[in-house]
Order: structure tokens, then sequence, then C-alpha cells
């Protein structure tokens, strides 16, 4: 019944028609806070997906590290006990280690990852090279494919380079004292490719043969930086690394794609949430227009409050009358809000109609991904700022004396 009394009053003609205008006003507000809600979240988590199929594309479902040191032994038994690991499709060996390459004038300092020919199969850096082949070389005639930006800081063409690199490593030496002949290992490296992923591994990394790498650092038979595993079903991750666990023991850091990573989820997390307190503002300030809106209509019904008071309507009664009137505006605004919010995402999911300035980013416009629970969310919002707003002229509404008698 309170509802009915509600769309009523909200259809009626007032005889002050601020009253009509004050509500179309907080209704159209709601409109613009839920779309823009809505909008900002989706277009969040577009670039949020983008980002993290990059890192998806040179980190590995999970991957064995050292707890402590640099390099872990892994024997032969362990690497056929995971191999039998049903989800597990593929694994590849790596050693990982500061190195500084020299072209001339022009040097660099990156992290240079020995992997064995597996590593193609495990990782998406093949998939995304812009120059030359995906080549590993030899031990003895090493090949190095380079992220993009150490390409440019070396002042190269990776694929049309014809002399060789430079390479010095850092590596194990017998004397307590440091000695240059000793501890560094000075090569030479071919590039062969390069590859653009994301500027965190562009201008950072060099992948090149695992045995040269071994043998440069002076690595034992079965020691490696860690392993690194492909999975048949990424979301598998959690129930499969506990029984990686107990293939290489409790001495080792298994970790999954989220825990590799697990600073930049924080962040992007964080600042999902500082996204949507701030966009939440809007939906506060349209809260204001609707209690200005609320109070001018208790004023003006309060001969139908008493009327409604003297047929046996309690307080309670007549103060969900106007907590629906609030809901109700809210309910329009939101549902409009929500639907205006879908028509834009689909257009630019479809016909991307607003581009991406600047030229140098992978994609040349917002990417936008809807989810359901935005919406829930979203939802949640608008109704509860909408409650906590008509709470306090439905109060007013009961709180006065009511009477039919007119001065």
């Amino acid at each position: 019944m309170h509802l009915l009394f509600a769309w009523r009053y909200f259809k009626a003609k007032k005889s002050t028609n601020a009253i009509n205008v004050i509500a179309w006003i907080s209704i159209a507000a709601i409109v613009i806070g839920t779309a823009a809600l809505i909008l900002v979240l989706s277009v969040f988590n577009g670039f949020e997906g983008l980002v993290k199929s990059l890192y998806s594309s040179f980190y590995t479902d999970i991957k064995v590290s050292p707890l402590s040191g640099k390099t872990m032994t892994v024997s032969p038994s362990q690497l056929q006990r995971l191999k039998a690991i049903q989800g597990v499709t593929n694994y590849s060996l790596v050693v990982e280690e500061k190195a500084f390459l020299q072209n001339g004038e022009y040097q660099s300092v990156v992290y240079l990852k020995g992997v064995d020919e597996n590593y193609r199969y495990v990782s998406g850096v093949a998939d995304h090279l812009v120059k030359g082949n995906y080549e590993l070389g030899t031990a003895e005639t090493p090949q190095l494919i380079l992220g993009a930006g150490v390409e440019n800081a070396l002042g190269i063409d990776a694929d049309r380079h014809l002399s060789s690199l430079n390479i010095y490593l850092p590596r194990k030496g017998e004397a307590e004292q440091f000695d240059p002949m000793e501890n560094i290992s000075s090569d030479s490296i071919q590039p062969v490719a390069a590859f653009v992923i994301q500027q965190d591994f562009d201008n950072k990394y060099g992948i090149t043969n695992l045995d040269f790498v071994k043998n440069a650092l002076r690595l034992g038979q079965d020691e490696y930086s860690g392993v690194e595993i492909r999975l048949k079903d990424p979301a598998a991750a959690d129930d499969l690394r506990d029984e990686i666990v107990k293939v290489f023991g409790s001495g080792y850091r298994v970790q999954d794609r989220y825990q590799q990573n697990q600073s930049l989820y924080a962040v992007m997390n964080m600042e999902r949430w500082i996204i949507y307190a701030v966009l939440s503002l809007i939906l506060v300030v349209a809260a204001f227009n609707m209690i200005g809106a609320l109070t001018m209509l208790v004023l003006e019904k309060q001969k139908d409050i008493g009327v409604l008071h003297a047929l046996g309507g309690n307080k309670q009664f007549i103060q969900r009358i106007f907590l629906s009137e609030g809901l109700l505006l809210a309910g329009i605004g939101g549902g409009a809000g929500m639907l205006l919010a879908l028509l834009i995402a689909m257009l630019q999911i479809n016909y991307h109609i607003i581009p991406l300035e600047g030229g140098s980013f992978l994609i040349d416009y917002f990417p936008v991904k809807l989810r359901v629970m935005d919406f829930i969310l979203v939802t949640v919002t608008v109704f509860v700022i909408a409650l906590l707003a008509a709470w306090l002229p439905s109060r007013k509404a009961v709180s006065q004396d009511f009477s039919l008698r007119t001065e």
C-alpha cells in the first residue's frame, strides 16, 4: 500500500512547481552518477584485463623458486613427478642473473634469463616478437632475444645486427677476495630478435640459451633459478599448487601468477576502490537534492498525512511512504543510468567510438569490460544512499503533530 501512495505522490501535480523540478534534478543526478560509476569501472576493468593479459604473457601459471639464495637444486626424479601431475602441460627450467651488455659506446644492464627449449611453450614471449625469430642458440654460440627497450638502449636492430655484443656476468669464485678475472664472466652473444610485451619487461629482460648462462655462472648440473610451469587450466592453480609443493618440498617457494605479481594486483585493486569512492560522491550530491525534494513534499502533504493518521495509518506506515518515495526516485534514476551506461559501453565495445589519444599504446581506443558484480555494487550503493537520504524527511513526516484542523 505504501508503494502505491509513493507512486501517486510522484505522479501527482504539486502546488509548488519547485518540488517537481528538484525531484527531476535529483533523478538526473542519479542517472549521471550511476552511468559514470558503471562506465568508469568498466573502463578500469578493460585496462585491468589488458594489463593482466600482458603480464600473463611473460609470467607463467606457476613458478617454483628458492626460498633463499639465487639457485635451487632440481633433481630428475622431481621433474618426473612434476610431469606426472594431471593438469600440468609443460615446464621450463630457467636461470636468471643480472648481466652487463655492451655495444661499443652503448651499454645496458639487463636481467638475463637463460631458458630451455620448453620455454616457448610455457610463456607467451615467442608470440610477442616484433623482429627476428625465436632462436636461443647453443652453449657455445648463444643467441639473444631482447626486450625492445633494451634493444633501443644498445642502439641496435636486433635482427640485423651483424656483430656480437659483449656480455659480462658475475659468477661464483673460489677466493674470498674479488678477482675480476675469476668472478666476472666475459663472452660475446649474438642478438637475433626483439619482443614487445609491456614496458616493465621490454626495458629489463634478455632471453638466451640456458646452458650458456649456467656455464657462465658455473652452476652445477642440477642447479637452476626456478621452474616455470604451464597448466591446462590456470584457474586450477590453487589446487595444483599443493601437489607441486609435495613434489619439491617446503624449502621452495611455489607461486601462482597472482602471487608473482602480488604488488601489482594489490595496487590495481586499491585504485579500483578509490575510483569507486570518488565517483560515489556524485550520488551523495544527488542525495542532497533528494532530501530537499522529499522535505518539500512532506510539507505539502501535511494534510494528507493527517488524513492517513485519522484513518488508522500509524507512524511506521507514513514513514514507509516517504522512504518508498526516495527509493522510487533512486530506482528511476539508477535504472535509467544503468541503461545509458550499458548503451554507451556496447557502442564502445563494438564501434570504439571514444579513441585513446597518444598513439603509443597497444590499442587506440578505451577498452571496456562489463561485469555483473559492478552492476550489483552500483545498485546497492544507489539504494543505500537513497535510503539514508530519505530517512531524514520521513522522520520529519512522523514527528509532527497530526491534525486536520486548519487555521
